[in-house]
């Protein structure tokens, strides 16, 4: 189960804005990556030595800087200092426990987005679980930045674009590109919610039929990762919805038109995730009756035979007591009139349960 509170206990008592990596360990080292751009030229190149990277004086365009991993404070802090990043700044990035928000600091915004991946279940392969991913974007007048925990990322084709020189990512500025990052991130939602989709039909057919002893483990676990990707998507619609209000340089007018296209995926999604989790808590529901009510079947079936081997309990007490006195133990055909009687009984209890339709 994914912990709500991790690696905060590290931080406690530090002064505001001391550089600790919050996070699983990177084992890799980290990666920066350069694309600068313009409307007739692309340049994509890794990054081998930052300080020269760094000195070097930035020319003409859009330039968008990818950090594939948060672990190395280093090189978050040389990052942060060279482009006037605030402290408080830096300490989130490397923080990846982080809620999706939006910070103004009046020369750059600051933003927290989550990647949601789905893989399969350590427990089950044929169950899916959400894995979350903080990304912190940085976005200045002709400079974005992109901060991510792991190398993996859903940006491809935010890169082929520029490459190709497709869309209007290259004939516009570095609000253009923020956008398209964001709108490539909710994208992915879709996708996976789309998974899940295919899972609640197939637990709801499952449910409906005859439940498995594997059923309840994937409700509950759809239950955990819609629960993960509603903590995810309800402040990214804050977020965005504060980019609509907000009165930032930062973001042209222009832009402002496709960050509402956005919004409109994000309230899509919550709709959605909405959906399903009204869907989980119905199949709970109807699992847990189901389950009710084939324990009540047993019961009945158990009930009525007991029924009626009462009567049959009691016939054949009466004629094992040992006593000499009972006059049907001198009969000749007694021993048949007493498998008679019970035989007669024990009909009778059927034909009975059969009228009140309890068989």
């Amino acid at each position: 189960m994914q912990k709500l509170v991790s690696g905060f206990s590290r931080k406690a008592g530090m002064i505001p804005g001391t550089l600790v990596h919050v996070g699983e360990e990177g084992g890799a080292p980290v990666r920066v990556t350069a694309l600068r751009y313009g409307p007739d030229h692309a340049e994509e190149f890794v990054v081998e030595d930052l300080g020269t990277f760094l000195a070097t004086p930035t020319p003409p365009g859009v330039t968008w800087l990818n950090v594939e991993g948060v672990h190395d404070i280093e090189v978050i802090r040389r990052l942060g200092d060279h482009f006037g990043l605030h402290p408080l700044l830096q300490e989130d990035i490397v923080n990846t426990e982080q809620r999706p928000k939006l910070e103004d600091y009046g020369d750059y915004l600051f933003l927290v987005l989550r990647m949601l991946y789905e893989q399969p279940s350590a427990e089950n392969d044929d169950l899916v679980e959400i894995d979350s991913e903080q990304v912190s974007l940085v976005l200045g007048t002709d400079l974005v930045i992109t901060f991510l925990e792991d190398p993996q990322d859903v940006f491809e084709p935010v890169r082929n674009r520029i490459r190709e020189n497709r869309g209007r990512v290259r004939k516009s500025g570095a609000d253009y590109l923020a956008y398209a990052l964001m709108d490539v991130i909710v994208d992915n939602y879709f996708i996976v919610l789309e998974r899940f989709s295919d899972l609640a039909e197939s637990l709801e057919v499952a449910v409906m039929g005859d439940p498995d002893p594997t059923t309840l483990p994937a409700i509950q676990q759809m239950k955990r990762a819609m629960i993960q990707v509603r903590r995810t998507i309800w402040p990214l619609r804050d977020v965005v919805s504060a980019l609509l209000r907000g009165e930032s340089r930062l973001i042209k007018k222009a832009t402002v038109v496709y960050l509402r296209d956005v919004y409109d995926h994000l309230v899509r999604v919550v709709d959605i995730v909405e959906t399903y989790r009204e869907m989980v808590g119905g199949l709970m529901d109807i699992y847990l009756s189901t389950l009710s009510n084939r324990m009540n079947e047993v019961m009945k079936v158990l009930t009525i035979i007991a029924t009626i081997f009462i009567p049959l309990t009691f016939i054949a007490g009466v004629y094992g007591m040992n006593f000499d006195n009972i006059p049907e133990l001198h009969w000749r055909h007694g021993y048949w009139y007493v498998w008679g009687l019970m035989l007669v009984s024990g009909v009778l209890l059927l034909l009975f349960f059969r009228r009140k339709k309890w068989l």
